[in-house]
């Protein structure tokens, strides 16, 4: 038998083993982090979630992500979202399914099959509910959508009851939009598609196109800001443009007020955070499942003006992010200025068995640093 065909029964066998469980050990105590090894849960199974955030919250974390299962249909929902806990970061406990795909009802926009991605969670004082926001893709239509969806629930855990989904802000400008980014109706500017689609977003286009019906929206994450106001940020515009929309006292809707970022930028994987009252957006190209540098810009506020200062990774594969994307930055709790880069390295072709990167933040000559441990633990900070 060819080296070729006793690979692929392996990996074969592999994705089924690790989809049914069955290289579950006995629970495992972590005292350090291992970038892009299998990490796996007090049940003794690798984590499931993935392009995941984190919510802090009565003195445990929480992290929640996208549910993967085996095989190229493992890309698209097939059960919900994740959720597991910690007290310590390097140890986690399964929570099950906090937002569960919808099995029995084929029109509904999370019905089995539809993607969900990057699901992100955040409290709201005022109402004490959770929110749980994510890029939304309907059934049998691709990317097309471009959609975030919302659910909510009375227990941080879950489980969540899905709400609605939205196209953000239609017939709202941006805050920053100039009298040539409104001078032309929807729709008036057909010239402008002989363009490339950079310059369609620079040259508003996308912007203007999508004014009525609401901006399109893909890879996204939620920050809530010290004054308790929230925010979704997300790639917009055909991925070439980012938007920062804020959301409603209640976190479930927008305000209408919006910040349209580095228009023709072509960027995804938005992951923010704030020290010092300066914002720190780190992004990813947009090139597929491929990875690609990651670049980062920062902001006085989150309205800008944001000054792009490049790539922050250092060393060996750093220009591919260490083989990984974007998808949360940790605040950890009681260090000072002790923040985690969480990445996904994507396996398209086996999904369930995608790995996370996760890298301490350093503050260098008014920037950051993300360079690559193949072992360390919070005393780095």
């Amino acid at each position: 038998m060819s080296d070729t065909k006793v690979n692929f029964i392996f990996t074969v066998l592999f994705s089924v083993a690790l989809a049914c469980g069955l290289f579950a050990q006995e629970a495992k105590v972590y005292n350090s982090f291992h970038p892009g090894d299998l990490w796996l849960d007090n049940n003794g199974v690798h984590i499931n979630a993935h392009g995941g955030g984190i919510l802090f919250q009565d003195g445990i974390y929480y992290w929640f992500g996208e549910h993967k299962v085996s095989g190229r249909q493992g890309n698209k929902a097939q059960v919900g979202v994740h959720c597991y806990s910690s007290t310590d970061l390097y140890n986690w406990k399964d929570e099950g399914i906090a937002l569960s795909v919808d099995t029995t009802d084929e029109n509904s926009e999370i019905t089995k099959g539809c993607v969900i991605e990057r699901p992100k969670v955040v409290f709201n004082e005022k109402t004490q509910k959770y929110v749980m926001w994510f890029h939304l893709e309907l059934k049998g239509q691709g990317y097309s959508a471009a959609r975030c969806g919302v659910a909510v629930s009375d227990n941080v855990t879950g489980p969540y009851k899905y709400l609605r989904s939205y196209r953000p802000n239609p017939n709202k400008w941006p805050v920053n939009a100039t009298e040539k980014d409104t001078a032309v109706p929807a729709g008036g500017d057909s010239t402008l598609l002989k363009l490339n689609g950079n310059q369609r977003a620079i040259a508003g286009y996308y912007l203007r196109r999508d004014y009525p019906t609401g901006q399109m929206s893909r890879d996204m994450t939620v920050f809530v800001d010290d004054d308790g106001k929230a925010y979704l940020i997300y790639a917009s515009e055909e991925n070439y443009t980012m938007h920062i929309a804020e959301l409603s006292p209640d976190y479930t809707s927008f305000t209408g007020k919006w910040y349209r970022l580095f228009p023709g930028g072509h960027r995804e994987a938005p992951a923010i955070f704030k020290r010092n009252g300066i914002y720190y957006l780190i992004t990813s190209g947009c090139t597929g499942w491929a990875p690609n540098a990651a670049r980062y810009a920062v902001a006085p506020s989150l309205f800008g003006p944001w000054e792009d200062k490049g790539n922050p990774c250092v060393g060996k594969d750093s220009e591919i992010t260490f083989n990984s994307q974007s998808t949360f930055v940790l605040p950890v709790q009681n260090k000072k200025d002790a923040f985690i880069f969480m990445a996904d390295r994507w396996k398209p072709e086996n999904p369930i068995d995608g790995r996370y990167i996760w890298l301490p933040v350093e503050f260098i000559d008014n920037g950051i640093r993300i360079q690559w441990f193949d072992e360390w633990n919070l005393d780095f900070f």
